[in-house]
This record gives structure tokens, sequence and C-alpha cells, in this order.
């Protein structure tokens, strides 16, 4: 699946589970992004790879690094690992109950 049909897929999936979108960082019930494909560098009106600010959240960096943490960030080089202890954003989030 290239990058673009991959975003495609997962708005779909966004929108069959009831994603209604509104202002952007607004409070939502499901959100799912694109953070990495396949080491690719993109940056287009619909889609930028890797992801612009998932190496800054913990919520996104902790668990992947728990799963891959030698997986390498395209453009800044460090590992999920590395990302993780540096992330900041989202360190106090936990799972709903």
């Amino acid at each position: 699946m290239t990058p673009d049909a991959a975003i495609r897929r997962l708005l779909e999936i966004e929108v069959r589970l009831g994603r209604r979108r509104g202002s952007p960082n607004a409070d939502r019930t499901l959100d799912l992004d694109l953070i990495d494909h396949t080491g690719c560098v993109i940056e287009t009106a619909d889609l930028v790879l890797p992801h612009p600010r998932a190496h800054e959240r913990y919520f996104v960096m902790g668990p992947l690094a728990e799963i891959a943490p030698d997986w390498r960030h395209p453009t800044l080089g460090l590992t999920a690992s590395d990302l993780a202890a540096r992330a900041a954003v989202g360190r106090d989030a936990r799972p709903a109950p």
C-alpha cells in the first residue's frame, strides 16, 4: 500500500467510526495518524511523513519504543527509545479506565 493509500484508509476508518473533524487539535474520540511509511519523507497538502510532531509526543514514542525500540526517525536519525526519553508532550497520558 502506498503512503497516500494508507492515509486515505485511515481517514475512511475514522469516518466509519464516527469521527467528525472540527478545529485543529480539538477533542476527538478517534485520531489515526500515519507516523512513518518505510522511511519515506513526503510533504504534500494531504500528507506529511514522517509525522511532523510524533517525535515530541510521549504517547506516540513511548509505545513505539516498547514494540520497536530500534526504529529510526527518517530525518532525525534517532531511535524510538531515544525519542521516547526526550518526548515531553503527553507524558502524563493514561489509558481510559
